[in-house]
């Protein structure tokens, strides 16, 4: 049975495809290094639209508004560009409002796609552009440590990392949050409280980790100025031990977030990647993985959401629960040495 993989890794290859969604310009060329924040593709996601009545604007009639143009479908313009006239001895002329391209130019009206402010697409990670893909986006390349989680505020940034909790089920507080944090990532163990988010947004950070993030300050952290990214889950939960040891380990070294959404058809997850310099024999990650026994598992589900344990064996045939569900299990030894029954879909390959 094909696995879902959240990736942990102290040290691995990560190519990511950073796309736009609809077609637009790349900035960037092959070969080049980027860093998260680097916008390497644009695109006008909502083109807006003016309509100038011709005759209204020159004084003159419908039937002679033509006549006096001075510009042509598919023109680029400019604001005060003259787009028809002079008329008359004041010499009246009609003007572009703003920059754009000439759609329609007849019939007495001229109809201008202004051009706004573009989307702009940031590289995510640091790393080396290997691929570009036309008007569409590029494939990006680094080397470092990973961890990936489950929900993001939409926002990409970068920091030194600053640890706020000495274990996984600390909760964040206002006092944690210390002057010295002031533009760094922070790491924390659970946020549960909309005073110490609201801190969070007044020093500000440049990013904030945490394990488990409360349903009530979700609306607060997707309108953060700062990119936001929950490990395990929406609730009181706790970060995983695996990602917790990893990312503790790398204070006050520079981190990556890219809290961006969760894609299951994709596999793009929200995650903090942590450069490192590429070595010998670097482990590249496998594209899909099967359950087997052995592996480490990280459990997404009640009553043991966030917590991590090894994968003994699955079971033979379908397992019934308690709460009326069959599906295929596997027995899981949690940390501590208890063991569990729990369906497969529960689990998630920590690799």
């Amino acid at each position: 049975m094909a696995a879902n993989v959240a990736r942990i890794h102290p040290f691995t290859i990560i190519r990511r495809e950073r796309y736009l969604p609809i077609s637009g310009k790349v900035t960037v060329r092959k070969g080049q290094q980027v860093a998260a924040s680097d916008v390497i593709a644009e695109a006008y996601l909502s083109p807006q639209y003016v309509l100038l009545d011709i005759a209204k604007g020159l004084g003159v009639t419908s039937k002679k508004a033509d006549q006096y143009l001075q510009c042509k479908v598919g023109m680029q313009v400019v604001a005060g560009d003259i787009l028809a006239g002079p008329v008359g001895f004041a010499k009246r002329v009609l003007r572009a409002p703003k920059d754009g391209k000439i759609i329609v130019a007849s019939g007495g009206q001229i109809f201008i796609e202004v051009h706004s402010t573009p989307f702009e697409l940031k590289a995510g990670l640091p790393g080396n552009v290997m691929e570009l893909v036309d008007d569409r986006g590029v494939i990006i390349e680094t080397t470092g440590a990973l961890v990936q989680g489950v929900w993001g505020n939409g926002l990409v940034d970068f920091g030194l990392l600053s640890i706020s909790a000495s274990n996984p089920d600390e909760h964040l507080s206002p006092h944690k949050l210390t002057v010295g944090m002031k533009g760094s990532v922070v790491l924390a163990g659970i946020c549960n409280d909309m005073e110490a988010l609201k801190s969070a947004i007044d020093l500000p950070l440049r990013g904030l980790i945490v394990g488990g993030l409360h349903p009530s300050i979700i609306r607060e952290a997707e309108n953060a100025p700062f990119p936001i990214l929950v490990i395990d889950g929406i609730g009181n939960i706790p970060m995983n031990p695996v990602a917790f040891k990893l990312l503790a380990s790398n204070e006050k070294r520079e981190v990556n977030i890219n809290a961006e959404s969760w894609d299951k058809h994709t596999g793009n997850r929200p995650e903090v990647v942590i450069p490192l310099p590429a070595g010998e024999n670097m482990p590249n990650p496998r594209q899909t993985v099967d359950f087997s026994p052995g592996q480490q598992v990280k459990i997404v589900r009640a009553p043991y959401t966030g917590k991590v344990g090894k994968l003994m064996n699955i079971c033979t045939g379908m397992t019934s629960f308690s709460s009326g569900v069959t599906g295929i299990a596997g027995e899981v030894q949690l940390e501590g040495g208890d063991r569990a029954i729990l369906p497969l879909v529960n689990l998630e390959v920590l690799e």
